[in-house]
Parts: structure tokens; sequence; C-alpha cells
């Protein structure tokens, strides 16, 4: 990996993507420290210090920018929630299922997710002030919903700075290195693991205790995650020889692999938006029982109904996401065009039939390994109220420190990041520095 990243540095044009992939995010944690007008410094503090669940999870969403209740304190929540319905909408819409294999179909798509996404972020601008409201006891920004200049003028500024952050995202996609949304979600995990450590530690009875299990939590998560990551079935594949002439094509024998997590992080970023919209649509309905109950259930992230609810939406996002993508790649056209066949399978919907077959019976294991990954901080908050009763340290745990849902990002988008500089390197002629 340093001798990737090494030989990464010497070329000129590797070595300015890695530089513009910084200053993209160095761009957004500036943007991430500019205010909303009108916020509440002291009730944000109190926010801070009161709020947990659902506040750590938006904050993790916008990359770091919601401690600060900046104009991206949305982050790129709205995008993937508005990416979330279109990803569930077109095996389902047959006429949307349609526009997407058509030429141009994939930016049309991308086009109606944008449209979708300004409702999304208006949407969870209202609900994110109330429900912060509500757990603070007063209002984060005095006047939002009673002053109509200042509503909208609040509404306008954090719609546009979740705009501004997928733009920045996209800037690193496309010159920059790795995925942009990805890593921009890295950078605010890894930016507040330090800070969450040390609340950790001093709020904390225990800090011998939370520090070995924080240290043992990681290690094992990260060594697990990486197996699981690089597991692969491989499926045979032969081709048929074709003679031309004088000459002899084919006849050579290789393997399709799949992946037993071949959807990597996604589920997870999926499952997390998820997961806090029932706490933000709520707070749109007046006082009640229902309401309570959701809000307690959902905005503090608390309680088996929660944990329980979180590991099924991973699960399912799974296996959804990646049926979708042995779908979109549609392996057996492909072999057929190719003159391929899988030896024991006759070519087309039986070639199809058995893909989908193995890729839904491998990634059986991998959902249950992204759902029990998930909820590793219900389970360490389990097993601490049985050995410490008394110690609460305003929802943090060892296993929140970085949670089961950010290690895997930050694993996944260190591997997929170092993944691309190896493959721009071997199109360098640069693969003997990597062996």
């Amino acid at each position: 990996m340093i001798e990737a990243l090494r030989n990464a540095w010497r070329l000129p044009d590797l070595r300015n993507k890695i530089l513009f992939t910084g200053l993209i995010l160095v761009v957004y944690q500036f943007a991430a420290h500019v205010p909303v007008v009108g916020v509440d410094r002291g009730a944000l503090q109190q926010l801070l210090t009161q709020g947990s669940g659902i506040v750590g999870v938006l904050n993790l969403l916008s990359g770091g920018a919601l401690q600060n209740f900046s104009v991206i304190a949305n982050g790129v929540y709205p995008y993937i929630t508005a990416s979330i319905i279109f990803t569930v909408l077109i095996p389902v819409i047959p006429r949307l299922e349609q526009i997407s294999k058509e030429p141009g179909g994939r930016e049309k798509i991308e086009t109606y997710t944008y449209y979708l996404a300004i409702p999304m972020s208006i949407i969870q601008v209202i609900s994110q002030i109330q429900i912060f409201n509500s757990i603070i006891g007063q209002p984060i920004i005095p006047g939002f919903g009673s002053d109509v200049l200042l509503t909208i003028t609040v509404m306008v500024t954090m719609t546009a700075g979740t705009f501004f952050a997928v733009w920045l995202g996209n800037l690193i996609t496309e010159q920059g290195i790795g995925n942009g949304m990805s890593i921009i979600i890295f950078g605010g995990i890894v930016a507040r693991a330090p800070q969450n450590l040390m609340q950790l530690l001093q709020g904390s009875t225990q800090p011998l205790w939370n520090v070995v299990l924080f240290v043992l939590i990681t290690l094992v998560s990260v060594a697990v995650i990486v197996y699981i990551q690089e597991g692969v079935r491989r499926i045979p594949v032969q081709y048929g020889k074709r003679v031309r002439g004088r000459k002899q094509y084919g006849g050579s024998s290789t393997h399709i692999p799949l992946k037993v997590n071949s959807v990597g992080m996604i589920p997870l970023i999926f499952a997390q938006s998820i997961i806090t919209f029932p706490a933000l649509l709520v707070n749109l309905f007046p006082d009640g029982a229902i309401k309570t109950t959701v809000t307690t259930t959902f905005g503090q992230q608390q309680g088996l109904v929660y944990w329980l609810t979180f590991f099924v939406l991973v699960v399912g996002f799974t296996f959804i996401y990646s049926d979708i993508q042995v779908g979109n790649q549609d392996l057996s056209g492909n072999l057929q065009r190719n003159g391929g066949f899988i030896p024991g399978i006759r070519p087309g919907k039986r070639t199809s039939d058995y893909i989908v077959r193995v890729t839904r019976r491998i990634t059986i294991v991998g959902a249950i390994f992204l759902g029990v990954i998930a909820v590793v901080p219900g389970l360490v908050d389990f097993l601490n109220r049985l050995l410490f009763p008394t110690e609460q340290v305003g929802g943090l745990n060892a296993a929140t420190v970085l949670s089961g849902s950010g290690l895997i990002i930050v694993v996944g988008v260190v591997i997929d990041t170092l993944r691309q500089l190896e493959a721009q390197l071997v199109m360098r002629n640069y693969d003997r520095f990597i062996r």
C-alpha cells in the first residue's frame, strides 16, 4: 500500500489527482464551518451534548458539518435518499427501466434524482430543526417558522448547501481519486473520531475498559471486513473454439469472480439514511403518543426495535442492490455474445438464473455480515448496561467512536481508492512496483 502511494506520488497526473482530492476535502471542511444564519450557538452546544443517535448519524452523513450547523449541514443525505428512491423504483416502473437502458438514460435518471433531491432537502431542513428543538427543549434557530424571511433564507441556504456538497463529491469522482460521496463521508468520520474518543474517555468511569474494547473492536472489525470484502466465489467459464482460415481462436478457460459482498458499503449508507427518516418525518405532525414513540426509538436510536429495524434494512438493501447490480451487468448476455458458457449450464435464461441463484446464495453471508457490523454499537451498549448500569456517556460507547457503519465505510473507501490508484499505475506500466 505504501509503495503504491509512493509510486503514485511520483507521477505528475496522479499526484495532481491526489492533491485535487485533498483540496476539495479542505474546501468542504471550510464550508462545514460556515454556520446557517440565526443559529443559537448555546442551543447548538446543548444539542451536541444531549443529542445522540440521530445527531451522530446526520453528522456522519454530512461529513461532520452538523456539529457547526453549517450551510451544508444536510450533507449529501437528501441526494442519497433521492438515489435510493429511484434505485427501488427503476425495477418496479417499466418506463423508468426503459429510460435507464436507453442511450443517455442514466444521465436522465441522474437529472430526475437532482430534481427529487430539492423537496427532500426542504423536508429534511424542516424536520431536522423540529427534532433538534424537541431534543433540547428550545429553538436552535429562534424565529424559524414564525419569521417568513428567516425561514425561507434557511431553507434556500441549506438546500443550496446540499447541492454544493454533491457538486464537490462529483468533482472528486471526475477529477480526483475515488468515489466523491464516499470520500466526503469518510473525511467526516475520520475527522470526528479523535473528538469522540476523547469525549468517551473523559466522561467514562471505566476509561481502561473502553480503550481496550475500542482497540479490540477496531482490529477485529477491520480484519473481518477486509476478509469478507475480498471473498470471491469463482464461476468457471469456457469459451468455444472458432477457426478462421488457418488460425484457431478461443477455447480458453476463465472464471467470473462473484464477490461475497459485491455492494460494498452502499447498503449501510442507504440504511443509515432511511433509519433517520421516520424521526425526521414524524416531526411534521402534531404531538402525540405515536410521535413520542417514533422520536424516542428512531431519534435517540436505542432499543430492540431500532436495532432490529436497522439490521433488517441493511440485509434487505444488500439483497436489493446486489440483484440490481447483477441485472445491470447482464453477465449471461455478455457470455453468449462472446461465445462463452458455464460448463453444465445452458446459455441464455438458464445461465442468467444460475448466476442470480449463486449471487443470492453468497449474498446471504455478505448481508448478515453487514447487518451484524451495523448493530455492533447496540450489542456493546447492551453489554455496558449489564456490566456498568450507572455509566452513561452521552450515548457514546467504544463501538460508536467510529461505529460499525463508519468502519465499513472507512475500510471500503481506503480499499476502493487504493484499487483505483493501482489500476492507474498498471495503465502506466507501473505494475512491477505494486506486486
